[in-house]
Formats: structure tokens, C-alpha cells, sequence
């Protein structure tokens, strides 16, 4: 049997790559499976994103697959060895772990998990051609980009991040529109006082978005009242989606302590998981920021957990 390897990591956005880039630097030799096809893209979310502003170092932005790219490089410089392949099983209740895609099959004795969340999508028949031409699924991530700025800009959703992220597109847009199917928020109270008391803020209720319009970018939507089916045409210069995310997790189900959301739970100021030597970093553990930068910073808390808890069992 071939000898275990020490890390393996699941998942190629920030958080992958930074706990690749920390556990090689630490001579342990990771194995990094960056997927294929299975939740998105190999490099993750941002690989879908144009202009990131928000990212530390980079002061007149860089485009997301470019910086994905520059992870990806440091990664490889310090030894990572990366399969272009989706994991398709990892079994957890053996030890060295298995981790499987269909080309092969790795033994570890740490396994790092970066699996990501993916962004819940309306599937419109303008979605496609105009995804990064004026729609986002984070607002937080976007709103602030120039092609924004001044203009109506649509919010899709009900709960507590389409309540935020409405808000938060107030400091650049002329007018958010934010559009929900019922009749009434399922934000918590104070979230839903301050949409509905917000000047710039206007709830459309009880209505959906059909389709998204524009040639080059974002021009209108398509907008339908669910009690009437009248549809009519809204002019705005953006689409944000904030419907939710499902996190990758498929793979562990059964196998490690998750959310009701199906988020992996950590504990508290760790990335340390149900199963000892599991770890989970980024967008999968974290439904509160998903942010590049915090999916950054975990990838490295994890690889210094994955460090220190080798470095236990080896001194036992």
C-alpha cells in the first residue's frame, strides 16, 4: 500500500490555494485535488468575477481569474502537486483518510477541506450572456465597481442578505429595487425596519424576475406579479442575486458535523471539524463573510491547525 500522503486538500479558491502555499512551505508535501467541474470552475468563485477591488495588495484591482492564477502559481512554486480532478468519494471513518476522483485514489492523514459554497442562481434566459455584465450574487463584492455607481439597481431576495445587501447598495445607486415573491421579508425585524424605512430603498412585493435584459450590459429586467401575471419591464443598470448559497458538500454528508444549511461546523475561533484531522476552511464553513480575503485567512488557519495537529501525533 502506497505510504499516506501527509496533506490533502479539497478545493482550489483562496482558501485552498492559501492552505496549499502554507502546508508546502512547511515540508509537507500537499496534494491539492482543484475539481473540475463539480461546484463551478477549478479556482473557485472568483474565476466567474471581473474586477476584484477589494482584494488587500492591489490597489488599482485585478480581474479574479488573474488572481486566481497568481494563487494557483505559488501554490506550484512551493511544491504543491494539484490533480485537475473532481473528488468524487473520501472516506472518513478509516484512517489514513481516502480521497478518490475517478483517475485516482490518495491515502492522508490530514485532509483539509475548501470546497466552497455556490451562489444560487435564477437560471433567466439572460443570465448566461450577461453574468458579470451587471450581475453579481454579492453585492458586497461588487456594488462598489464604477458600472454601479448612479444607477437603479435591483436586489432579489427576502431574508436577512437581501435586507444587507440593499442597504449596502444605497452608498452607490441612485435607486435599489429590492424584489421579493411575497408579500412580506423573512428578514429579522430590524433589518426588515431598515429596508422599509430606507428613502433609496423601494420593496416590490409580490413579484419575481422573469428575465434579464441588455446587449453589452445590464439594461432592464423582466418583472412579473405573481397574483396578477401582469409582467412589465424595470430599467436598472444592475441584477444582484441574494437567494442564498449551497455549500459543496455533498461528499461529507454523514460523515462530518453540519449546519441545518449544510455548512460544515468548526469549532469556534478553529477550523478544526467533527472528525480529528479534518479541517475545513473558506465559503464552506462560513456563511457570514464569504469574502476572498476571509477565505484567505482560514486556508491558513487551517494549514497552522493541520501543523500543529501532525506535529502531536508525531510527537506521541
Amino acid at each position: 500500500m502506497a505510504t499516506p500522503e501527509q496533506v490533502v486538500i479539497i478545493g482550489s479558491g483562496p482558501a485552498g490555494h492559501t492552505a496549499a502555499i502554507y502546508t508546502a512551505r512547511a515540508n509537507l508535501r500537499p496534494v491539492l485535488f482543484e475539481g473540475y467541474a463539480a461546484g463551478g470552475i477549478p479556482g473557485g468563485q472568483l474565476m466567474t468575477t471581473t474586477e476584484v477591488e477589494n482584494y488587500p495588495g492591489f490597489p488599482d484591482g485585478i480581474q479574479g481569474p488573474e488572481l486566481m492564477q497568481g494563487f494557483r502559481k505559488q501554490s506550484l512554486r512551493f511544491g504543491t502537486r494539484i490533480f485537475t480532478e473532481d473528488v468524487t468519494k473520501a472516506d472518513l471513518s478509516r484512517r489514513p483518510f481516502v480521497v478518490a476522483s475517478a483517475q485516482r485514489e490518495v491515502t492522508a492523514r490530514v485532509l483539509i477541506i475548501a470546497t466552497g459554497a455556490t451562489a444560487r442562481r435564477l437560471n433567466l434566459p439572460g443570465e448566461r450572456r450577461l453574468w458579470n455584465k451587471g450581475i453579481s450574487a454579492c453585492a458586497v463584492c461588487d456594488g462598489a465597481l464604477p458600472v454601479f455607481r448612479g444607477k437603479a439597481l435591483v436586489v432579489v431576495g427576502g431574508g436577512d442578505s437581501a435586507a444587507e445587501e440593499s442597504a449596502f447598495l444605497t452608498k452607490f445607486a441612485s435607486k435599489v429595487y429590492l424584489v421579493h415573491r411575497r408579500k412580506e421579508l423573512r428578514a429579522s425585524k430590524i433589518m426588515q425596519e431598515r429596508v422599509l424605512k430606507h428613502p433609496t430603498i423601494e420593496v416590490l412585493w409580490n413579484t419575481v424576475v422573469t428575465d434579464v435584459l441588455g446587449q453589452d450590459a445590464v439594461s432592464a429586467v423582466t418583472l412579473k406579479d405573481v397574483t396578477t401575471k401582469r409582467e412589465r419591464e424595470l430599467a436598472c443598470g444592475g441584477l444582484f442575486y441574494a437567494i442564498g448559497f449551497d455549500p459543496n458538500t455533498a461528499r461529507f454528508t454523514g460523515q462530518l458535523k453540519m449546519d441545518d444549511h449544510g455548512y460544515l461546523i468548526t469549532t469556534p475561533g478553529s477550523t478544526v471539524t467533527s472528525v480529528p484531522g479534518v479541517f475545513a476552511c473558506g465559503d464552506v464553513q462560513d456563511k457570514t463573510y464569504r469574502q476572498a480575503v476571509t477565505a484567505a485567512g482560514s486556508g491558513c488557519m487551517a494549514a497552522l491547525d493541520c501543523e500543529r495537529w501532525l506535529a502531536e501525533h508525531d510527537a506521541r
